[in-house]
């Protein structure tokens, strides 16, 4: 009865004959199979219909991660609904923009937060889902049993993911079934994933790499996953030894490594640790080598885009690059419209059918981003060697222009963070005075005794004078998303002042 729903169907086609199979191992929860995430999803989807969901109608959720919230989710697609999932950390202020601008029909929330968001919810309706897959939400899916998915094609939305807006107002992603379909199973063949497998799915499930990653690519493949709540060095060093894969953000594999249980006869029994949404400094790519035996695949996505690039499954994995473009993905970089060769610096493109349908009514920003012939302009600056491997190295508006010359940061920061006494940087252009913008190098020390005196007597003779930052600041910890990202928009507000004249 799946078949008439693009996405669904598909992720349900591993789940047919094997419906009593572990699907995931839950702590603290019983384990549920693949018979129970669907017929649960079923119960959901019901419960949403019979809420007024209607074909192309957006559901917003905010909740903590519960396999709950994973029926929720192919509840919501069942249902002919667009998946709308919101960070757990927004506020009620940033959830009204994203309530006004997306105009659900249902809004899914914490229970301590229904009041708040009751006032703000414009229309739609609150129901409630808690930590422990409790909640009023929950209790009207019980009350249901059995859907048959509502008929969705390739072309209908799935799912809204709205970007982290580091550069301004936050964007609705416009993601269909057949960009999550298709990605999913490209990456289940590229990463070769089987039903022997078993990931430790420990990212959350606001954002495309837990969710349309992590998530789709275990049911594409049928696999198993050991879902935690977040990130818990304890439960995922326990897994370790009965799972397969891990998926995760650079700060996973920086805290384990600091745990000295971490070995490779620990992580014998996995065949592949993947790395993605912040880069992975080269230093964190050799220690794990070194300690687990493993080299981390590290790849490259966006919200708009799910993943385009990837270091290879089999072959050599190159530290700070992001791999090749994807099958069926298409890359190229330019500049001021034309190609650049190979080892310059330029604009990464993608096309493919991994690549989104637009922005939630943002018709003039998508006509910015996604051109009419289907290359998406990512806005990330990066470079291609000579073997196909491309190296991200900022963002475009990341670029810091000093007294006319182009600075890009990653070069900065890549020699930074190779200096004795260095955890990590950041390299951002503040105003100024003379030279429009001077760079900055904001940075973690890692011992004692580093001092910015002695980064820039490092620098003096790696760089040119234009790009040797003009002041180094040393702080405890850089500021980043729940995602890992270090977040450059926070620290030049920090010090857009530094050198004001005022």
């Amino acid at each position: 009865m799946y078949e008439s729903n693009h996405l669904i169907s598909q992720l349900h086609a591993t789940c047919q004959g094997q419906e009593g199979r572990l699907f995931a191992e839950i702590p603290e929860r019983n384990p549920v199979t693949f018979g129970g995430l669907f017929e649960g999803a079923e119960r959901y989807a019901a419960a949403l219909a019979a809420l007024g969901v209607q074909p192309g109608d957006r559901v917003a959720v905010q909740v903590e991660k519960t396999i709950e919230a994973i029926q929720l989710y192919l509840g919501t697609v069942m249902a002919g609904g667009v998946f709308l999932p919101l960070n757990t950390a927004y506020t009620t202020v940033e959830l009204g923009y994203f309530i006004s601008d997306a105009r659900p029909c249902v809004v899914v929330c914490d229970p301590a937060r229904e009041a708040a968001i009751a006032e703000i919810a414009a229309g739609a309706r609150v129901m409630t889902l808690d930590a422990a897959g409790q909640g009023s939400l929950s209790a009207a899916a019980r009350a249901h049993d059995g859907f048959a998915p509502v008929a969705r094609g390739k072309d209908d939305l799935a799912a809204i993911l709205y970007t982290s807006g580091t550069t301004g107002r936050s964007k609705g992603a416009m993601l269909s079934h057949e960009n999550l379909a298709s990605n999913s199973r490209m990456l289940r063949d590229y990463w070769q994933f089987t039903r022997e497998d078993v990931l430790i799915h420990a990212l959350p499930i606001f954002h495309t790499h837990g969710l349309f990653v992590a998530t789709n690519v275990a049911l594409f493949a049928g696999a198993q996953v050991v879902f935690l709540a977040g990130f818990d060095k304890e439960k995922i060093l326990e897994a370790m030894p009965r799972a397969t894969a891990l998926m995760g953000v650079p700060t996973f594999y920086t805290r384990l490594l600091q745990d000295e249980r971490l070995n490779q006869e620990r992580a014998e029994n996995m065949r592949l640790f993947i790395s993605g949404s912040a880069p992975l400094l080269v230093d964190t790519h050799e220690q794990w080598e070194a300690r687990t035996g493993h080299r981390i695949l590290e790849r490259y996505g966006m919200t708009e885009t799910n993943m385009s690039t990837s270091n290879p499954y089999e072959g050599e994995r190159r530290a700070g690059t992001v791999g090749f473009p994807l099958p069926g993905v298409e890359a190229r970089l330019r500049d001021k419209g034309q190609e650049v060769a190979p080892g310059e610096t330029g604009v990464l493109e993608v096309r493919g059918a991994n690549v989104f349908q637009g922005y939630w009514q943002m018709p003039e920003k998508t006509a910015e981003e996604l051109l009419p012939d289907g290359w998406f302009i990512t806005g990330d600056l990066a470079r291609q060697d000579e073997d196909g491997y491309i190296t991200i190295v900022g963002r475009e508006k990341d670029l810091v222009i000093t007294g006319g010359f182009n600075v890009y940061p990653k070069e900065i920061e890549s020699l930074i963070d190779e200096l004795p006494g260095v955890l990590e940087s950041a390299v951002i252009g503040v105003p100024h005075p003379d030279f429009g913008e001077a760079v900055v190098a904001v940075l973690v020390p890692q011992a004692e005794g580093t001092s910015p005196e002695a980064v820039n007597a490092a620098l003096a003779d790696q760089l040119a004078k234009f790009k040797q930052p003009k002041q180094v600041i040393l702080v405890d910890e850089l500021p980043r998303n729940t995602m890992g990202k270090v977040q450059k928009k926070a620290l030049r507000e920090s010090y857009a002042a530094l050198f004001s004249l005022s």
